[in-house]
């Protein structure tokens, strides 16, 4: 998402993308409440602060790092900023909201810069978004948890400092999970198909080479 430019072409598709995440991210969040209730109207409106600050300072950052300011860099910002609050939707204020979508923005956005100079294949930025994101999110939640908007549920500003050392239990063990489950997938893949086409197929482009067809018409 950052780590590459973007063709022309592919600005309107990645904003168009951006705008249906972002309005799907509310029955995503506010849906989980199973309920038309309070709970799900302040999940509801927490995502689209998280989702706005995060916004924000991806394009701050962006600008502060390279005096440029670009939509694509808004969209991801705004992706960032609702992976980050998807764990703490349904536990944190606004004022908690809001601190998750300022840091998780620019969090995200260094990400994307270390994931540049680390050379992953990483084209989308996956990880440094949706990974960095959440696993910030989940913490976050431990932290920012308040009662006033479950009672049964508080972190550590409530006086509960467990909960965040709970949430980083959830992290550490997803990513057991993750890392053991995808190697075990790309094996199986990559014995039966393979991973990786040729160096020429990805020159001519995955579109004609491997499916016949041309994605734009340029």
């Amino acid at each position: 998402m950052n780590g590459h430019e973007p063709e022309p072409h592919d600005v309107p598709m990645t904003v168009l993308g951006a705008g249906l995440l972002w309005f799907g991210w509310f029955g995503f969040n506010a849906g989980s409440a199973l309920t038309a209730g309070g709970l799900a109207a302040s999940a509801f409106t927490v995502t689209n602060i998280a989702a706005a600050a995060a916004t924000v300072t991806w394009v701050l950052a962006s600008y502060a790092h390279n005096q440029k300011v670009s939509v694509v860099g808004a969209a991801c910002g705004a992706v960032a900023g609702l992976v980050a609050i998807t764990p703490a939707s349904g536990f944190v204020t606004p004022g908690g909201a809001l601190a998750i979508g300022l840091i998780a923005g620019a969090l995200c956005y260094s990400a994307t810069l270390l994931r540049a100079r680390s050379h992953v294949d990483d084209a989308l930025d996956v990880f440094a978004v949706h990974g960095i994101g959440g696993m910030f999110g989940a913490i976050a939640t431990g932290v920012l948890a308040s009662s006033t908007v479950q009672a049964a549920y508080s972190g550590l500003i409530d006086g509960h400092p467990q909960q965040v050392v709970t949430q980083a239990i959830a992290v550490v063990a997803t990513i057991a999970y993750a890392v053991v489950g995808t190697f075990l997938i790309v094996k199986v893949v990559d014995a039966v198909l393979g991973i990786r086409v040729k160096p020429e197929a990805e020159d001519l482009g995955l579109d004609l080479s491997v499916h016949g067809e041309v994605a734009y018409q340029v």
